[in-house]
């Protein structure tokens, strides 16, 4: 199943800045293996802005919730979630 995904990213202003750093390296390296193991197929940052946009590939709602949820940033996040279903005149 596919997801399309916006991920906005909100950190207090009065976080410090040792903190948040951490906080993005566990990020990084809990995206990086979820785009290894395919279930993160994209992932594009909004110019401009703390956000992306991001496509999952699961085997379920449930599944995503759990990755999503276990995002290091997800305390921080609001997001936006949209199923999408293959399109007829697609030629992938």
């Amino acid at each position: 199943m596919l997801y399309l995904v916006r991920m906005d990213v909100h950190l207090p202003h009065d976080m410090p800045a040792a903190k948040a750093d951490e906080i993005k390296a566990r990020e990084k390296e809990y995206s990086q293996e979820l785009q290894r193991q395919g279930k993160w197929q994209q992932l594009h940052r909004i110019v401009g802005e703390y956000a992306n946009y991001s496509v999952f590939d699961v085997d379920s709602h449930d599944e995503l919730h759990i990755l999503l949820s276990a995002l290091p940033l997800f305390p921080y996040m609001t997001m936006q979630v949209t199923a999408l279903a293959r399109h007829p005149s697609s030629i992938r």
